[in-house]
C-alpha cells in the first residue's frame, strides 16, 4: 500500500510562498512499514492520478477554500480503487459532506498526528472506520515535520509551529473553535530543532505558522489578578514565560534568520515582548485589524483592537522594534459607509505598515458569521449552480459571487469595486516605492517591488476580479515573478549549525 497525501489546488504557480506544513507532519506520522509516503501540493503542480493505484491509501487535507478541488481530487482517487481519507479544518466541520462530495471512506476530525497511523493500518485491512476522533492533541503529541521530503527550489519560506489554539473569539475566525481557546505550546527543543533542520537545509525564511505567536497580553494578567485567580494566574505567566524562554534561544541563531508570525494587537502595548522579538529575529507580523472604526470592531467581537489614532499608535510600536506589520482588514461590515474604504486606505498608510491586504467579509463555516448568516438564510432559495449560497465553497469557482451577506446600504458590486480600488492604490508602483524606503540598498527596494507585485497579482486579483481574462493574466504574472521572487529568500546551507541551549 502507497501512501498519498494531497494539498489540493485549482490554481498552481510552480512555486509557492509557504510549505503546507499538515503534508510534512502526516508525512511524518506515517509508519516506516509503508515507506515514504509520495507528497503532492498542488500550488505547485496539479496531481498526477495515473501514480495512485488500487489500494493505496490517500489522505487530502483540505480548508474551506480548497474542499471543492479536494472533492475533485477525492472523487477521482476512489474511481482508481484507493482508499480516501479526509482531513483538516474543513473536513473535521463537514466530514458527512466529504463523504458525499468527496467520495470518502474515511475522515479526521481533529488533530491528525496520533491518529493517522490507526487510520492507515485500517485501510490495510481494507476496513477503515468512516469517523476517526482525532480530537486537540496536548502539546507533547505534536509531530515535527519531515523536511527531508521537501522539493528542491520551491518554496519561499518554511513554516514550523509553536503553539496552536487562540484565547481570543472573533466572530470571523474558527480557530478558536477548531483549534480551541487554551494554548498548546510546543517545548523549545522541539521547536528549535526543527527550526535548525531548515537552516541546514538552506532555509532562512520561516514563517511561524502559529494561530496566535501571543498567548497571553499583560491585560490577561491583569484580569486574573483582578479577580484573585491564583491558579489562572499561575498558568497564565508559565505560557507567558515559556515565551519568553523560546524567544531566547530564537535570539542565538544566525543573524541573518528572518522570522514572520501571526499576532494581536494587544502585543503593541507590551514593549518587553517586542523587544524579545526583535532580538529573536522575527521581523514581520500579520496583525489583525479587520476594522479602523469603532463600530466595525463590535461588529467582529474585536473590542481589545483600536480605531483612530491609538490604532495609528500601536501599529508604529511595531515599527519601532523592527517589526514590519502586514495588516489586515476587512470590508462589507455591517457598519461601513463608502467613506469607510477611503478612510481605512489613509490609516493603513499613516500606520506604517508595510503590507496589507483587504479582504471582502466571508461567512466561514466553524465562525459565528457563518452561523448567523446560515439561520439569516434558512429558507432562501437563491441557487448558483446549482448549490445554496449557504455551501458556496461547492460552487465553481468561476461563478462564486464575491460578496455573500447583503449589506444595509451597499451593493455587492460596489462593496467588490471598492475592495478592488483599494488594493490597486495600495499597491501602485508609487505607493510600493515610497514603503520601499523601509530597506537601504537599491537592490533591497527593488526586491521589495517584486515582493508586493507577486502579493498583489497572487492574493488580490485572482481572488476579487470578475473578469476572467483580468484573473488569467494575474495567475500568468504570478507564475512569472514567482520563480524568480524566490530566490531573493534564499539562503546558504548551514550543515554545521548546533541547537542553541537553552
Amino acid at each position: 500500500m502507497k501512501i498519498h497525501l494531497i494539498n489540493p489546488s485549482h490554481v498552481s504557480f510552480g512555486v509557492a510562498v509557504i510549505t503546507p506544513r499538515w503534508l510534512y507532519v502526516l508525512a511524518a506520522a506515517t509508519p516506516a512499514i509503508y515507506g515514504d509516503p509520495k507528497l503532492t501540493d498542488e500550488t505547485l503542480h496539479p496531481l498526477d492520478f495515473s501514480l495512485l493505484r488500487p489500494g493505496d491509501a490517500v489522505g487530502i487535507g483540505i480548508h474551506t477554500g480548497n474542499a471543492l478541488r479536494g472533492y475533485e481530487v477525492g472523487r477521482q482517487a476512489r474511481e482508481r480503487g484507493a482508499w480516501v481519507i479526509f482531513g483538516g479544518i474543513h473536513a473535521t466541520l463537514f466530514p458527512e459532506e466529504a463523504q458525499e462530495q468527496g467520495g470518502a471512506h474515511a475522515v479526521v476530525k481533529g488533530d491528525g498526528d496520533l491518529i493517522w497511523q490507526r487510520v492507515l493500518q485500517d485501510c490495510g485491512n481494507g476496513r477503515p472506520q468512516p469517523i476517526y476522533e482525532g480530537g486537540k492533541i496536548e502539546a507533547e503529541g505534536f509531530l515535527p515535520a519531515r523536511w527531508d521530503l521537501l522539493p528542491r527550489n520551491a518554496y519561499m519560506w518554511a513554516s514550523v509551529q509553536t503553539v496552536r489554539g487562540c484565547p481570543k473569539h472573533c466572530s470571523f475566525c474558527s480557530v478558536w473553535r477548531t483549534d480551541g481557546q487554551q494554548p498548546r505550546q510546543r517545548r523549545g527543543d522541539s521547536v528549535l530543532q526543527e527550526i535548525v533542520t531548515l537552516r541546514r537545509r538552506g532555509f532562512r525564511f520561516i514563517a511561524l505558522a502559529d494561530d496566535n505567536f501571543y498567548p497571553v497580553s499583560l491585560e490577561d494578567l491583569r484580569l486574573a489578578e483582578r479577580r484573585h485567580d491564583a491558579l489562572r494566574l499561575e498558568q497564565l505567566r508559565s505560557i507567558r514565560a515559556e515565551r519568553f524562554a523560546l524567544l531566547a534561544r530564537l535570539s542565538q541563531l544566525p543573524g541573518d534568520t528572518v522570522f514572520f508570525t501571526q499576532i494581536t494587537m494587544e502585543a503593541a502595548d507590551d514593549p518587553e515582548f517586542l523587544e524579545a522579538m526583535r532580538r529573536a529575529h522575527i521581523k514581520g507580523a500579520l496583525v489583525g485589524v479587520e476594522s479602523v472604526t469603532p463600530e466595525g470592531l463590535k461588529d467582529v467581537y474585536k473590542g481589545f483592537n483600536s480605531s483612530g489614532e491609538d490604532l495609528v499608535r500601536r501599529l508604529h510600536a511595531f515599527r519601532a522594534h523592527g517589526i514590519h506589520v502586514l495588516g489586515s482588514f476587512i470590508f462589507g461590515l455591517p457598519s461601513d459607509r463608502a467613506a469607510t474604504f477611503d478612510t481605512t486606505l489613509e490609516m493603513a498608510r499613516r500606520s506604517g505598515v508595510t503590507f496589507a491586504q483587504f479582504v471582502m467579509l466571508t461567512p466561514f463555516p466553524g465562525t459565528l458569521d457563518f452561523n448567523r448568516w446560515e439561520k439569516d438564510m434558512a429558507g432562501d432559495p437563491t441557487r448558483v449552480a446549482g448549490q445554496p449560497l449557504t455551501r458556496h465553497w461547492l460552487i465553481p469557482q468561476g461563478q462564486r459571487p464575491k460578496v455573500y451577506v447583503p449589506h444595509p446600504v451597499m451593493t455587492a458590486d460596489e462593496i467588490r469595486d471598492r475592495t478592488q480600488r483599494v488594493w490597486d492604490q495600495f499597491y501602485s508602483l508609487r505607493a510600493v516605492w515610497a514603503r520601499s524606503r523601509c530597506v537601504t540598498s537599491l537592490r533591497g527596494r527593488l526586491c521589495f517591488l517584486l515582493v508586493s507585485k507577486l502579493y498583489r497579482q497572487m492574493y488580490a486579483n485572482t481572488g476579487i476580479a470578475t473578469d476572467s481574462a483580468r484573473v488569467n493574466r494575474s495567475r500568468r504574472w504570478a507564475s512569472w515573478i514567482a520563480r524568480p521572487c524566490r530566490r531573493l529568500f534564499v539562503g546558504r546551507p548551514l550543515p554545521e549549525l548546533a541547537v542553541p541551549e537553552a
